[in-house]
């Protein structure tokens, strides 16, 4: 496929699921997408099951304007489709691309693990034999899963060319567990979302300025925020160093560690402070302070869709 920039731009915000509190509507986030644009990230990654069509739709409406140039990753969510029906998988590809107007995917995941091994193989035989075939990929699997996917697309002549998992200073599981690894050694893309919390290393927030009260991820990271304000101070530093903004050194060592950072925006800024991330070169000493810094607070960020990748 084309050639893939160092970051992509996460729409599960454009949802309005109550995940971030607030309602975001297209006349809102067209600057932001436009921003995008102009600094040249053009990945952008969505699913259905954000907002149940409603990042797709917002989305849509604007990656026409830029033609062939943007790179659209999108998922088979099976909560979301009619499992009863031996086409659901079939059903659900076909209707995300009609939504979104077009005649394929860059990227297309099996989202999570429910019942996973169905349907991977029943994108395998979707796929099996087709031309323009998208980077199929596997999200929220451990390594036992992730190998289980690359076999059944193997036995159809497909490849896994992609993973995708929560992995942050404060979530390192799917490297622990030897995932990041197995991805170096087969070719596979790691796609690093959540690297920056939510927000939480974002250095926005602290126990004097929690989150807004009102949306989950205030509920998850606002108790912690004792812990993450610590980690937060190092991360300032080396903004500092840098000559950027705190939010921009998690992104940066998520692509020194050798992932794919998606990062999710809905401000203009968010795109210029990820543009700007992927031109920063952590040193492997900063790397692995951040690193110490992280592992001894100790902190559990395990969300409750996912699990423990050991």
């Amino acid at each position: 496929m084309k050639n893939l920039p160092k970051i992509a731009l996460g729409a599960w915000a454009w949802g309005n699921d109550g995940t971030f509190g607030g309602s975001l509507g297209a006349e809102a986030l067209k600057p932001v997408f436009d921003a995008a644009v102009k600094n040249g990230l053009n990945l952008w990654d969505t699913a259905y099951a954000y907002g149940m069509g409603t990042s797709e739709k917002v989305l849509a409406g604007f990656v026409h304007g830029c033609g062939s140039d943007c790179l659209v990753s999108d998922k088979f969510t099976p909560q979301c489709a009619d499992t009863s029906s031996p086409s659901a998988f079939k059903d659900m590809i076909e209707a995300q691309l009609d939504l979104m107007q077009l005649k394929g995917f860059d990227i297309y995941w099996i989202h999570n693990v429910w019942d996973a091994p169905k349907w991977t193989e029943e994108m395998a035989k979707y796929f099996e034999g087709r031309d323009n075939v998208p980077v199929l990929g596997v999200s929220n699997h451990n390594l036992a899963e992730i190998k289980q996917a690359s076999e059944i697309l193997k036995a159809h002549g497909l490849k896994l060319g992609a993973v995708q998992n929560h992995y942050s200073l404060i979530n390192r599981s799917s490297e622990e567990s030897g995932i990041l690894q197995f991805c170096k050694e087969n070719d596979i893309i790691f796609f690093s979302y959540m690297v920056l919390e939510q927000g939480a290393l974002s250095g926005k927030y602290d126990t004097k300025h929690p989150m807004p009260q009102g949306s989950a991820r205030a509920e998850t990271y606002n108790p912690m925020l004792d812990k993450i304000e610590i980690l937060n101070a190092e991360l300032k530093k080396l903004a500092e160093k840098y000559g950027v903004e705190t939010a921009q050194i998690p992104v940066a060592w998520a692509i020194a560690k050798g992932t794919l950072p998606i990062i999710g925006v809905t401000k203009e800024k968010h795109v210029e402070d990820a543009a700007k991330a992927a031109n920063i070169l952590l040193t492997s000493d900063e790397v692995r302070r951040l690193e110490e810094t992280a592992a001894a607070l100790n902190i559990n960020a395990i969300r409750f869709w996912e699990k423990e990748m050991k």
